[in-house]
């Protein structure tokens, strides 16, 4: 056997193990809470991404902090105010899966750690929020679809773009017609942001511990470069295609109802980040899908130009969607009237506007579901599906340029 196919057999594995770990505490799948009963929630890896939700999730009704667990001091002294007064505190995740105090998790770990914790979570009876992407290798999925059926815990993967009430009248828009048939859909996160910020701050890492954050990562010496900016480096993170791409990418899926792409083409350069970092700061990517259907991503750090943005492009019309509204633009000739729906204010395409508040609509119908037991906006289907089309558009780049969906999942 080969060594990549050692590492995925090690990999599915390790998943699997840590997903049946705690099967025995599973709790009834079916119960639905009532209206005044406080869902008790414990935070796993209270990271920057991991706090803002917290922060969110505190202003919902019914809800409660009640653990917070990282693996970096710093981190939990600045997640502390935002929890419950006598929340505990841990650097053991497994400990908050063993306590039957709490119902769900929100899990904001490196990218590498979320597939085996929400396994975890599920056989332990805990329903979870994971952050995106949902998974570190195309390897990952199989054992989350299982485990959806399996254990029927609510999962929300946090692609909150599916609960923004302009993006999902554009999908009906979309799937009504409106702009004939979609051919073509274009994707860009441009940022002009310094991310390599190759200074460490002077923080005290001495209690971090290293080997619980690498899991099930090569082993390696302690870098603080490496553990602040993770999504950069293979082993814990997949680079601007899982970091930003998942995001637009789950909506196209969303919209033209499709899965996964045939075939992939990218490229990917380090115009500032030679030698920093692994992942290229600028990349592309085509994916060729079903129904005659091609996409095009775009994502650097060194030009803001069309800033964040999916723009769906119909033989009767397009329309533009950033995370602010939308925007119908006719072809020429066309029948169909300009329109828009424009929610937030500041520079088309920013990454986040005032309104709306993203986080809070989608942090809410996971709320809303957890009570209810209805499957939320973005489950594990959804998750499983946005990172695999991530994870080709990697495997294209680190191939030479290209990579089927047929020759990946062998």
């Amino acid at each position: 056997m080969s060594t990549s196919a050692t590492f995925e057999k090690t990999r599915r594995e390790f998943l699997y193990a840590a997903g049946a770990a705690t099967a025995a505490t599973m709790m009834n799948p079916g119960r639905a809470m009532a209206a005044n009963e406080v869902i008790q929630i414990g935070c796993i890896g209270v990271g920057g991404r991991c706090r803002k939700l917290m922060e969110v999730l505190k202003t919902i009704p019914g809800v409660k902090i009640t653990s917070i667990c990282d693996i970096f001091d710093h981190s939990i002294g600045q997640a502390k105010p935002l929890a419950d007064a006598k929340a505990s505190v841990t650097k053991d995740w497994q400990s908050i899966l063993d306590d039957k105090g709490i119902d769900a998790v929100v899990i904001g770990t490196p990218d590498h750690w979320h597939a085996p914790m929400t396994l975890a979570a599920c056989a332990a009876g805990k329903d979870v929020y994971v952050e995106k992407p949902l998974t570190h290798d195309l390897s990952e999925g199989a054992a989350l679809l299982d485990a959806s059926t399996k254990y029927k815990r609510i999962v929300q993967v946090g692609t909150q773009q599916r609960s923004m009430p302009h993006i999902v009248k554009a999908r009906e828009l979309i799937q009504g017609g409106h702009i004939g048939k979609v051919v073509k859909v274009h994707m860009s996160w441009n940022r002009n942001a310094d991310r390599v910020r190759r200074n460490i701050p002077k923080l005290d890492f001495s209690g971090v511990d290293w080997k619980k954050f690498c899991g099930n990562a090569k082993e390696q010496p302690f870098d603080e470069y490496r553990m602040l900016n993770w999504r950069w480096f293979w082993d814990f993170g997949g680079g601007i295609f899982t970091d930003l791409m998942v995001h637009w990418i789950d909506v196209a899926h969303w919209v033209l109802n499709v899965d996964h792409p045939d075939h992939a083409v990218s490229i990917g350069e380090h115009f500032y980040s030679e030698g920093v970092w692994e992942t290229p700061d600028t990349v592309q990517t085509v994916l060729s899908y079903p129904g005659n259907i091609q996409m095009h991503f775009e994502g650097t750090f060194a030009n803001a130009r069309n800033g964040a943005r999916i723009e769906f492009q119909g033989t009767e019309a397009s329309i533009h969607v950033d995370r602010g509204g939308y925007q119908v633009i006719p072809e020429r000739k066309s029948k169909v009237e300009a329109s828009e729906w424009i929610l937030g204010t500041g520079p088309r395409g920013a990454d986040f506007y005032d309104k709306p508040d993203g986080e809070l609509v989608h942090l809410t119908n996971w709320v809303d579901c957890l009570r209810s037991r209805k499957t939320p906006t973005a489950p594990i289907e959804a998750g499983v599906s946005a990172a695999a089309a991530a994870h080709l558009a990697n495997r294209a780049l680190k191939s030479g340029g290209s990579a089927n969906w047929a020759d990946s999942i062998k």
